[in-house]
């Protein structure tokens, strides 16, 4: 790495449009805890965006998905079936109800959780199925929702990674019962920390903002009827997201265009493979990843820190979560999961890299590749 070139990170986020101007509005306002205009405005941006009745804004992306689980009654002696290749989040939101996640293995095309493999795992007392759609990739929905139907259980979408990704046409997060969101500083819109829950269903999206507020009675204040939480999005937050919401199709658009780059400049490469697109889906690479062969001539460690070494920073893939101390089961193998966990990495992928940054990357890896 030369001194004049910058150091390139794996995200970063893009804050050049109306974020400043909303903040400062919010702030001049005095209205900057849970209560203002942004957070009505952003609950109902994104829920048209996905192309649905309600949204409502959390705090984060997994109390979106606690509160959905509790919302719904899960709890105690009731099983979640998850995929293991996934941040452990999605585990922890069903562990924090009482549940037990069930791991689910993945399917090689797109990297998402297995349908085969979740009908597999079903018992008696499962109750609800959470796919996530893993770096930007929406997972094969249709089997999920039908194997659902036939069992009489929960469908959760965990699309905090994939916001606007199509699945045949349809917008993530339109798909479930009810469905959570992320907007961490990383993900393609952000709001610092922040989530939403998106559903047509309207009493979940009472009972989720009722839950939401700790339970307060909306006829009588600071009478409590049951246990609730402090998981509100601040009207702070929300402003930023407002912004956000302007320039999300851009975001989106230059997240494909990014992919683009890197499958060309990549693509002749036989000891690595590039995200993968089903012909059924419309990622929005949220991250652009790749998988080592086994005969690349280094190691997935090596080769990121030779990457560092010339200013590129990237990320190993998750681990799959039944392989971590939590939630170690060693009776469970999982062979695509721990295949693509062990061989992927995740490279730059900022809706601000400019095409001589990805020429950079694409260079440093041809070169690191002979």
């Amino acid at each position: 790495m030369s001194s004049s070139e910058r150091f390139i990170p794996v995200s970063e986020p893009c804050l050049t449009g109306n974020e400043l101007a909303y903040v400062s509005d919010c702030v001049q306002s005095g209205w900057v805890s849970s209560l203002g205009k942004y957070i009505g405005e952003f609950e109902r941006q994104f829920a048209e965006f996905c192309g649905t009745r309600h949204g409502i804004a959390v705090s984060n992306g997994t109390t979106a998905l606690h509160l959905a689980l509790a919302a719904l009654g899960i709890g105690p002696g009731d099983e979640v079936i998850i995929p293991t290749f996934t941040f452990i989040a999605t585990a922890n939101a069903v562990h924090y109800t009482g549940a037990t996640p069930v791991f689910a293995d993945s399917e090689a095309l797109t990297w998402n959780i297995d349908p085969q493999d979740i009908a597999r795992r079903i018992t008696p007392r499962t109750r609800a199925i959470i796919p996530v759609h893993i770096y930007g990739h929406p997972a094969e929905m249709q089997p999920i929702l039908d194997l659902a139907q036939e069992h009489g259980l929960l469908v959760i979408e965990d699309a905090a990674e994939a916001h606007g990704a199509l699945y045949r046409g349809k917008r993530v997060g339109s798909l479930g019962k009810i469905n959570a969101f992320s907007f961490y500083g990383n993900k393609i819109i952000t709001t610092g920390e922040g989530g939403v829950l998106t559903t047509d269903d309207d009493l979940l999206n009472e009972k989720v903002r009722f839950l939401r507020d700790h339970a307060m009675s909306p006829e009588k204040r600071y009478w409590h009827t049951e246990i609730g939480f402090n998981y509100r999005m601040t009207n702070l937050q929300a402003a930023l997201g407002v912004a956000q919401m302007e320039r999300i199709e851009e975001f989106i658009a230059r997240k494909r265009w990014i992919a683009g780059l890197y499958r060309q400049g990549l693509q002749d490469i036989s000891t690595l493979e590039f995200s993968p697109e089903a012909p059924w889906a419309t990622s929005v690479y949220w991250m652009a990843s790749i998988l080592l062969k086994d005969n690349f001539p280094l190691t997935r460690e090596e080769l990121m820190q030779r990457l560092k070494e010339r200013g590129i920073d990237s990320r190993p893939f998750f681990y799959p979560i039944h392989t971590m101390p939590p939630y170690q089961d060693d009776t469970l193998k999982m062979p695509v999961a721990e295949d693509i966990s062990r061989r992927g990495i995740n490279l730059p992928s900022a809706v601000t890299l400019t095409e001589a940054d990805i020429q950079r990357i694409v260079s440093a890896i041809r070169q690191l590749s002979l």
